[in-house]
């Protein structure tokens, strides 16, 4: 039986599935530290929610030790050499596609994050287990199978006009032309291969080793561009996260190419309100964040990309001056014209708390669901799309350029207080991510919210989604009709959807109490569960 809820004195753990969540309670259950819980979490992820995540996407990690001593671990794979808007040009397209083999146009960072986060957890937090063990419930899940969750067949089944051809994929998720039922054991022989693969060689195999050249191999074969001298130069690197001041704390995220930056802006001008004055499922709070989100994805829009390429003015989008005048440029009454934001992501957040106040906010994506829909060769290994993130306008902050990292919409999120781990959250849903964010953080920081209710809560989502071109402002059925009509009034574009809807993503929160305990919830929404060591 698993739970949303967990409230544990020696850590937590909370995942969008209840096997990953598992694995990682096991590991603090053991005495391990919050990284090793983590790898134990994500690994498993990569294998029994496929559609959302997979060892060919990229991923994110914030790491905190107790003393709110920070560390980035950004693993943005770049654009594959032979991958150019000429390139694309030549092949009669104005915009990369979202399917296919010249979708998987980007190296897959994960594995390297993983590797790094291993090391990371040796050399600065005493860790001791094996990167072998780490994986092993990975392996376990790919090779003996598992229940399938509901929204595995579901969104393929959705998406069979756009991944129904690409015969790689669907002989693993839809042999015979038919999809895992929900509850029927699932088996990945291929996947538990390359994982067997990465236990004996480490990360550095994925990139420089036998599971590297297959999967190069098999790319090439599916019609790819990417290489294996593409695998081989890429390392993730550590970063230094970004930060803003919110009530008696720090939010902090990551920096660029993430849209980190985008939901510390949120915060930021929220900071500016006296949001208690209105009741958390009211139109006046809703309105207040949605415009707070239209000023920051203006911003994001307009400067976010990979840094190494273009200067990214963070401390001068962050200042307090340029917030302050943000927030001021909120009209409470009335709503801010709004267009096309970025639209759809698939991808899982996860978060861990250890015994020791060390804490884990990590988030892994393959983009859009089920990726590029490419599988690399006898790998099993399904291949990113994140790279069709990228504007083939020469003019454009996000332009294609061979070895550039793409814009990200995967931003893992902290709150500090005192110098200490108070909040870790997160979500997936991209532009929905820096929204859903802060219905989290001020919920949970500002209402004091349960924390299950903190997730529960209906929420909202500006912006497009999964397969919709509408921009309008999307809210779960479960507001006030007075809310909708309200919002109607001041000038949004209101669309109602269901109650618990999952374009809204799947949230996950850890609260550190002030005695040192943590609390931990998951959404309902998702597969997922919360759990105590």
């Amino acid at each position: 039986m698993t739970s949303r809820y967990a409230l544990s004195s020696r850590g937590v753990v909370t995942s969008p599935h209840h096997l990953a969540t598992a694995a990682g309670q096991a590991v603090l259950a053991a005495g391990g530290n919050a990284i090793e819980a983590a790898l134990a979490v994500g690994s498993t992820l990569s294998v029994v929610y496929p559609h959302m995540n997979s060892l060919g996407g990229d991923g994110f990690w914030l790491l905190s030790d107790a003393s709110g001593n920070l560390a980035g671990l950004d693993g943005a794979g770049p654009a594959g050499r032979a991958y150019t808007p000429e390139f694309y040009a030549g092949q009669d397209l104005h915009a990369i596609p979202t399917r296919g083999p010249h979708a998987a146009n980007t190296v897959a960072g994960l594995v390297s994050v993983w590797g790094a986060a291993h090391a990371f957890s040796r050399t600065h937090w005493g860790g001791r287990f094996s990167w072998q063990d780490l994986l092993e419930p990975a392996q376990g899940h790919a090779e003996h199978g598992f229940a399938c969750s509901a929204s595995q067949g579901d969104f393929l089944t959705q998406k069979w006009a756009e991944l129904g051809g690409f015969h790689a994929l669907t002989d693993i998720y839809a042999p015979a032309g038919q999809t895992t039922p929900a509850g029927a054991v699932f088996r990945q022989p291929q996947l538990a291969e390359s994982l067997r693969l990465l236990q004996r060689d480490g990360a550095d195999g994925f990139y420089r080793g036998e599971l590297g050249r297959r999967v190069a191999q098999g790319l090439a074969d599916a019609g790819s561009l990417l290489s294996a001298d593409d695998l081989a130069a890429f390392h993730c690197r550590q970063v230094e996260p970004i930060g803003v001041r919110y009530r008696n704390g720090l939010a902090v995220n990551m920096p660029p190419p993430t849209q980190g930056l985008a939901s510390l802006l949120i915060l930021g001008q929220l900071d500016k309100f006296f949001l208690t004055r209105h009741p958390h499922l009211s139109a006046d709070y809703v309105h207040l964040v949605v415009e707070a989100t239209k000023q920051a994805f203006r911003l994001r829009d307009r400067h976010v990309a990979d840094p190494d390429r273009v200067a990214v003015p963070v401390a001068e989008l962050l200042s307090p001056n340029l917030i302050t005048d943000l927030a001021d440029a909120i009209d409470p009454a009335r709503a801010a014209p709004w267009g096309q934001g970025v639209g759809p992501a698939d991808t899982v957040w996860f978060g861990v708390v250890d015994a020791q106040g060390r804490a884990v906010s990590a988030i892994q994506s393959i983009y859009h669901e089920y990726g590029s829909g490419m599988v690399a060769g006898d790998t099993g290994i399904l291949w990113q799309n994140r790279g069709a993130s990228f504007s083939l306008d020469p003019r454009h902050v996000n332009v294609l350029q061979p070895g550039k990292r793409p814009f990200h919409t995967l931003n893992p999120a902290m709150y500090l207080e005192n110098g200490r781990p108070r909040l870790v959250y997160g979500t997936m849903g991209g532009d929905g991510q820096p929204q859903t964010q802060a219905a989290v953080a001020t919920r949970a920081l500002d209402y004091r919210l349960p924390l299950p209710e903190v997730l529960d809560s209906p929420r909202w989502l500006l912006g497009r989604t999964w397969g919709q071109s509408s921009d309008s402002l999307k809210l779960e059925g479960r507001f006030a009709p007075e809310v909708f009509d309200e919002l109607a009034r001041r000038g949004h574009t209101v669309e109602r959807v269901d109650d618990y809807a999952q374009m809204m993503g799947h949230a996950g929160v850890i609260r550190v109490l002030d005695d040192g305990g943590c609390e931990a919830a998951s959404d309902p929404r998702s597969d997922g569960a919360a759990a105590g060591a």
